[in-house]
């Protein structure tokens, strides 16, 4: 045992930094990215503060008790990968049974919050979402096929249902095209990720495409993927009737997003894919920052 601490070097972070780990902060970040835009493009303008603060609080409690989740499921694969061994439940910081209490008491603050303050539609989509990523991408997609993130990315798209129900208090073809769209843009993004750490998943024997499949495949379909990405971004601008600021930037965005991906399927190198990865996120972060601006000058004219 001593050995074992000694290989894992000894925990230096808090306890509630390991708990706030639990959550992957950075995963929540990006969600919460697109659900404020979202929002504003419901309320055609500024949505009360007040709306905005507790969707966001609900959306992030739902997804790091998922993440939580997550990660009690996969600690005996996150052992074996170098880019997670430093996690809580790897290391040791926290127990399972600890760490599947803090999650399920995550999600039960997450609903009630969501019920009382936003709307019960809201409530149910966020966990969802949760038993979505959970039980079809977690116990049963990620170790068993190639399609797991394609699939899986279904429960990332959902903050934008959220975003808009949490406004409207019902769905729309506006929100799905823009779920379509999230969902579309997930598998491009996190097969980047994979590339760079293909050994990583090789070693934990999960069959992330770049696993199973030729480089020259993987960049394919991220083409593919990329190319109905921009199409559905575009589509969102009739739809949703969004103006001039929006479409521009969907065109530019997605053109360039487009471009890069093609420059990967002919120079499949992995320091370029890991750069396209860490674009994919300035890209959505754009698009949507876009998105509301867009609303905020045409609610202001």
């Amino acid at each position: 045992m001593a050995g074992e601490a000694a290989d894992q070097g000894e925990p230096t972070r808090s306890k509630v930094a390991a708990y706030v780990a639990l959550t992957k902060p950075r995963i929540i970040e990006l969600l919460l990215v697109t659900t404020v835009p979202t929002q504003v493009v419901a309320a055609r303008g500024l949505p009360s503060g007040w709306l905005v603060l507790w969707t966001v609080l609900g959306g992030a409690l739902a997804a790091g008790g998922a993440n939580t989740i997550n990660m009690v499921v996969d600690r005996d694969i996150d052992r074996l990968m170098k880019r997670t061994r430093g996690r809580p439940l790897v290391t040791g910081e926290i127990s399972p049974r600890a760490a599947l209490t803090f999650a399920i008491a995550l999600e039960v603050a997450s609903f009630a919050l969501l019920w009382g303050a936003v709307n019960l539609l809201s409530a149910v989509l966020a966990v969802s979402a949760t038993l979505f990523y959970v039980f079809v991408y977690t116990l049963w997609l990620k170790r068993t096929s190639t399609q797991n993130i394609v699939i899986g990315g279904a429960a990332g798209a959902a903050p934008v249902l959220i975003g808009w129900s949490s406004v409207t208090g019902s769905l729309s073809w506006a929100p799905v095209v823009l779920f379509a769209a999230i969902f579309l843009w997930t598998p491009p993004h996190f097969w980047c990720l994979a590339v760079r750490y293909r050994d990583d998943y090789a070693a934990a024997d999960v069959p992330m495409l770049p696993v199973v499949s030729s480089m020259r495949a993987v960049t394919l379909r991220i083409v593919g993927y990329t190319a109905l990405l921009w199409a559905t971004t575009l589509l969102f601008a009739p739809v949703a009737d969004m103006g001039t600021l929006y479409l521009v930037a969907a065109i530019v965005l997605g053109g360039a997003y487009l471009a890069l991906t093609i420059d990967l399927a002919r120079d499949p190198d992995p320091g370029k894919a890991m750069r396209l990865f860490h674009w994919s996120i300035t890209y959505v972060t754009l698009l949507f920052g876009a998105m509301a601006l867009d609303q905020l000058l045409v609610g202001a004219s």
